[in-house]
């Protein structure tokens, strides 16, 4: 689905990875920190796609809001356990949305 963003300006998070063999605790992880970003303030919405090359872009209001999430708990678990068992190899962009255009057939 495609996240239901406000009027720029607000911030993208862009999480680039290349997963490791096996799962490993990873899907289970995955939906509790997607549970865990929704509640957290300055949240506006989240993509993600995966196959060889996974790709999750989350959506916030502003900076402070971003570090706020960075800085979550069971966050920095996920993080560490990311290097650790879960990821080959990723990148993480932010990146300042000051455009965005839509379209939806039959609207």
């Amino acid at each position: 689905m495609i996240a239901k963003t406000p009027q720029p300006p607000y911030y993208a998070v862009i999480f680039t990875s290349i997963r490791t063999d096996g799962d490993n605790g990873y899907a289970e992880a995955g939906r509790r920190m997607t549970e865990l970003a929704i509640g957290q303030p300055g949240f506006l919405g989240l993509e993600s796609a995966r196959e060889e090359i996974g790709i999750t872009v989350s959506y916030w209001r502003d900076l402070k809001s971003i570090q706020n999430w960075k800085e979550n708990a069971e966050h920095l678990l996920a993080q560490k356990l990311g290097r650790e068992r879960w990821y080959s190899q990723f990148k993480l962009r932010v990146a300042l949305v000051e455009r965005d255009n839509s379209f939806e057939k039959g609207k």
